[in-house]
Parts: C-alpha cells; sequence; structure tokens
C-alpha cells in the first residue's frame, strides 16, 4: 500500500462528515493534492481509460492517464483488455509514448526492455553482458519485474480500471438505478467520431463540482436558456447514487411553466437572440424519452454526456494542483447514417473548448481558483436544498449532488 494512503493528512479544520461547506485549502495545497493520488486515483476507485470500439484488434493500444499515473490500455492476442502502467521497471522510464497505435509488444527505449500485452517482462538487452563480462546475475527474478498491472472493467463499451482489489465490481460500485442510466445512452455500438482537448486553468475538483451542480446550467449557460436546451421551468431532477459518489442530473424538453414573468424573460431573449441556422437545435429523439439534456459523472473523473444528439465521454485528468486537462470523446453510433452524424457534428458546437455552452465553464474555474489562493481557512458554502444528499425529482435547484462528491473524496481521503 502506498505510504501516503496512511499518512496524516494536513489539518483542515473540517468537522468530521461536513460536506455544507469547504475549504479552499483543498483546491491550492500541494499535499493534499498528493495525497488524493494515493487514497482516489489509486485507491477504490474505477477510472476511465478509453473505449473499446478505440482499441478493436489485438495490439491496438491507447495511452492515457490515472491521476498523474500514465497508463497504457491495449488489447492481447486473446481480445482480453489489459490496463498497464506505462512506467518501466528498470529506471521508470515512459514504454509507450505515442497516445495510440499497433504494437507486437512493448519496448523501451532507454534500454530496451520488452514487455508483451500482458506486461510480462520477456527480454533484456545485455542480459548475458558482452564478451562474457557484466549482464544480470542468477538471483534476478525475471518474472518479478513486469509492468504493474491494474484490474480492468468494461461495461456498454467503456473501458475502466483500479488499483485497488477491494474496489466493488463496476456495476455494484455506481449502483442499479445510475448504472441503468449509462444503458439508456449507450445504447448502440459507439462510433467515435473525434476528440477535444481542454486545459483547465483550476484544481480538477472544481471541474467535477461544476458537473455536478444542477442549476447553474440556466444561470451562466445563457444560450442553454436562450434556446430552450436547459431552463428551470423543464422537466428532469437529480439522481444520486446510494454512495453519493455519483449523480445523474436531467432535463425534459416539456412545455414552459404558465408563468407570466418566465414566458416574458425567454420571449425576450428571443427577440435579442436568434440562430441563423436553427437545425443547430433539432433533437432527433432517439433514446425513447424527450430527455435534452443528461449529465451523469463517475466518480471520480468520468462523465457521460447527452446534450441533444451530441453525445460524448468526458474524462478529466489533473495536471497539478491548480491544473487539469479535459478530453471529449465525442460519440455516434455504428449505425448512424450520414444525416444522424451530420446532425451529431453541428450539434457538438455546443460543446468542447469552443463550445458556446463550455467556455464558461474552463473560465469559472479559474476565478475560483485564482481566489482559493487568497485564504486557505475560508469555505466555500453549498446551502441549495438543504444540507442532505437525497435525489430531487422535477427540481434541479440543489447541491445535493455536489454535497454528494466531497462525501466521497472524504471517504476516500479518510476524513
Amino acid at each position: 500500500m502506498d505510504d501516503a494512503r496512511t499518512a496524516p493528512l494536513p489539518d483542515l479544520a473540517w468537522r468530521p462528515g461536513d460536506v455544507s461547506g469547504v475549504p479552499y485549502r483543498v483546491y491550492t495545497d500541494p499535499a493534499i493534492y498528493a495525497h488524493e493520488q494515493a487514497r482516489i486515483f489509486r485507491g477504490p476507485t474505477w477510472n476511465f481509460l478509453c473505449l473499446e470500439t478505440e482499441i478493436p484488434a489485438p495490439g491496438d493500444y491507447k495511452t492515457t492517464f490515472i491521476g498523474d499515473t500514465p497508463v497504457i490500455a491495449v488489447r492481447d492476442a486473446n481480445g482480453t483488455i489489459n490496463a498497464l502502467v506505462n512506467r518501466c521497471a528498470h529506471k521508470g522510464s515512459l514504454v509507450c509514448y505515442k497516445p495510440f497505435g499497433n504494437v507486437a509488444e512493448f519496448n523501451c527505449v532507454y534500454h530496451n526492455w520488452v514487455y508483451d500485452l500482458r506486461g510480462r517482462l520477456t527480454g533484456v538487452a545485455f542480459r548475458r553482458g558482452v564478451g562474457g563480462k557484466g549482464g544480470l546475475t542468477e538471483a534476478f527474478d525475471q518474472d518479478a519485474h513486469g509492468l504493474e498491472a491494474l484490474r480492468v472493467a468494461t461495461y456498454r463499451g467503456l473501458v475502466l480500471a483500479t488499483f485497488d482489489a477491494g474496489t466493488p465490481a463496476f456495476p455494484d460500485y455506481i449502483g442499479a438505478e445510475l448504472l441503468g442510466s449509462i444503458d439508456r445512452v449507450l445504447i448502440k455500438p459507439l462510433k467515435v467520431l473525434g476528440y477535444h482537448s481542454q486545459i483547465l486553468p483550476n484544481n480538477w475538483k472544481l471541474y467535477v463540482e461544476n458537473n455536478k451542480d444542477s442549476y447553474h446550467a440556466s444561470l451562466l449557460h445563457v444560450f442553454h436558456n436562450t434556446f430552450g436546451v436547459v431552463r428551470p421551468t423543464m422537466g428532469g431532477g437529480i439522481r444520486i447514487s446510494e454512495s453519493g459518489w455519483h449523480h445523474l442530473s436531467y432535463t425534459e424538453r416539456v412545455p414552459i411553466a404558465d408563468d407570466e414573468i418566465g414566458r416574458e424573460k425567454v420571449r425576450s431573449l428571443k427577440d435579442q437572440y436568434q440562430l441563423d441556422d436553427p437545425s443547430l437545435m433539432e433533437h432527433r429523439l432517439e433514446l425513447g424519452d424527450t430527455v435534452t439534456n443528461s449529465i451523469q459523472t463517475v466518480f471520480p473523473t468520468l462523465v457521460v454526456q447527452q446534450i441533444l444528439n451530441a453525445l460524448a465521454v468526458r474524462q478529466l485528468v489533473p495536471k497539478g494542483v491548480d491544473r487539469s486537462e479535459l478530453i471529449w470523446t465525442v460519440l455516434g453510433f455504428e449505425d448512424d447514417d450520414t444525416a444522424m452524424l451530420e446532425l451529431r457534428l453541428k450539434v457538438n458546437n455546443l460543446v468542447g473548448p469552443a463550445g458556446f455552452v463550455s467556455m464558461e465553464d474552463g473560465c469559472v474555474g479559474g476565478f475560483i481558483q485564482e481566489t482559493a489562493k487568497a485564504d486557505g481557512r475560508a469555505r466555500t458554502v453549498l446551502p441549495m436544498g438543504g444540507s442532505g444528499i437525497e435525489p430531487s425529482q422535477g427540481s434541479r435547484v440543489t447541491e445535493a449532488a455536489v454535497r454528494g462528491f466531497w462525501k466521497g473524496w472524504r471517504d476516500c481521503m479518510g476524513l
């Protein structure tokens, strides 16, 4: 076990079990960030690696990260997907440094240690030395020096991994209700349409909170409210796993409530702003319901997204205490026709680093990161919807899912 998983945390002066407010220090303290790597990312959590469709053939691989740890997801000759820490057992060099590829084996460029697709060490350059001198002694145990292998789970085309042997099976980890929400979106074999990558000037937890904050969408994202993707008067709700760690926020396209002020505000906005190409807001009801917006989080850093017909998975990668990378994998289904593919790509302009509703999220995270540095003793407050972690039907004006994230964070961090 990592020493950091048992070492004491810095004193946060945070009452036991309190998730109603968060000390700003958790966003700015490098020591806390280091503890998170051991206790969360290398702890009892499932972390997204890739999609099965990205590595379809034997030898196909994709490199990624779990927290700060570089990882390779690779399909072996038997079709099994393996997750290997991308760190040579010899000197710690990256073994694989390209984002995608196909190989018969992994070969470290530094000293030519060779590993098979299951991570087993199969060859060492100059093992017997040169001219009978040098090389490895008989005491060297080749079987004990492979790449570190992780537990792997696959579900609906998602590939996830965990460092911890005690992490519950993925269906138990997320719970039946939220597992069903993944079933709803990833309903057919997937096709990758492209990628976005976005550097965020803030601690990783601020973006996770943003995804779990269900009521900012109609306030911060004026586009949402103006053109009817998300409005506070729409139906929908919040679902939260029994553990509190995972959540789903969803909005249904229903008539706006009979509220004169609300109708006048929307009418006014529509008078000010119009789309030259309204097909951007076309929504084909392909998932068996009228949900326009579905944002589902899997603790700690995975998001499964449906916004109209824009489907994606979002992977958040911490890059230090005040920086993170958001990777969007834009999805369709294998049986999409040309018209549906074109619609998905068009609607995808809503999201991503230059999206109509995404730039604001990256911006406000940076604002908070700046203010958090000023006084680590100050705290945020999370009062919307009470102080508990209860789901909500018919209303998204709650911070229950954010409080659920902090419950998960505290559970993993041992607070």
